[in-house]
């Protein structure tokens, strides 16, 4: 059996170039030259670039190959680790309890097109806002400290998770949900039997993604908003006594808890997969 190939479906295509590509490809060069242009006239002031290259290789050795507590003691390291998780968790909480009932406007197959336009509008603009500059906004009427990070990281996180839970209710079968309301039940009876069952594995997953976002930022807020924790820690050692080899510590600390707290996500949405499909 012989098998011909025309020429014509064998030619390759090559797409016309038109002006949007030709604007695209103008900008590509013209950012690559001033790129290059401005690493090569940059004012070093008299620094030798390749001796603090040098230096900056020999600082990371020392936080990854030689790190020891001398100022703190393990006891300590666990408590500011715990303080930094505490704000991540508790952040998380506030964020997906109020996130879950701001989503159920916000999805288009369960509530009218103008309240999903006000929600959506809403929550935009609070993730337009990053989460330092509402920590710093709060701060102003409660202070630089704990409560000003709590809030303004909970604001971000509502903002986050609102759009994640809403497209989560978006993607369930329409006939199940008309189905709950040809027999009779009312709008309430089809969130708690159908949407949040149905969505429950989902949900818990982009929970535990925000509570590591909120883990990271819970750490820049302790040296940047005064919350505490490992974050001021890190910022004092690194930046106030240089003490790299507790630097390295704390960094060690941060992984472990990240590895832990990844494991213990997938874990669950197993067990709540299984638990679902039994």
């Amino acid at each position: 059996m012989e098998v011909t190939a025309s020429a014509s479906a064998s030619r390759i295509k090559i797409r016309q170039r038109s002006h949007a590509s030709a604007v695209l490809q103008i900008t590509l060069l013209s950012l690559t030259l001033l790129t290059i242009y401005g690493l090569i006239t940059i004012d070093s002031r008299n620094v030798d670039v390749f001796a603090a290259l040098g230096d900056m290789i020999n600082n990371f050795r020392i936080v990854f190959t030689e790190p020891r507590l001398e100022k703190l003691s393990w006891f300590d390291l666990l408590r500011e680790l715990m303080i930094t998780v505490s704000l991540g968790l508790l952040t998380t909480v506030i964020g997906a309890v109020f996130a879950l009932f701001l989503a159920l406007f916000a999805a288009q197959n369960l509530a009218p097109r103008r309240v999903n336009d006000a929600v959506k509008a809403l929550m935009a603009f609070v993730r337009a806002v990053p989460t330092v500059l509402w920590v710093l906004f709060f701060a102003v009427a409660a202070g630089l400290g704990s409560v000003a990070a709590v809030v303004g990281m909970a604001f971000h996180s509502v903002g986050y998770l609102v759009k994640a839970y809403a497209e989560t209710f978006e993607e369930l079968d329409a006939g199940v949900l008309e189905a709950l309301r040809a027999s009779g039940a009312n709008w309430w009876q089809t969130v708690f039997q159908a949407v949040l069952p149905s969505s429950a594995s989902a949900l818990l997953s982009w929970t535990f993604v925000r509570f590591e976002i909120n883990f990271s930022v819970a750490i820049a807020m302790g040296a940047t908003a005064g919350a505490g924790g490992i974050g001021y820690d890190m910022f004092m050692a690194s930046a106030f006594y240089l003490d790299l080899r507790e630097l390295g510590m704390f960094t060690y600390a941060v992984l472990l808890f990240a590895i832990l707290l990844e494991w213990s996500a997938t874990r669950l949405k197993v067990t709540v997969g299984a638990r679902r499909s039994y």
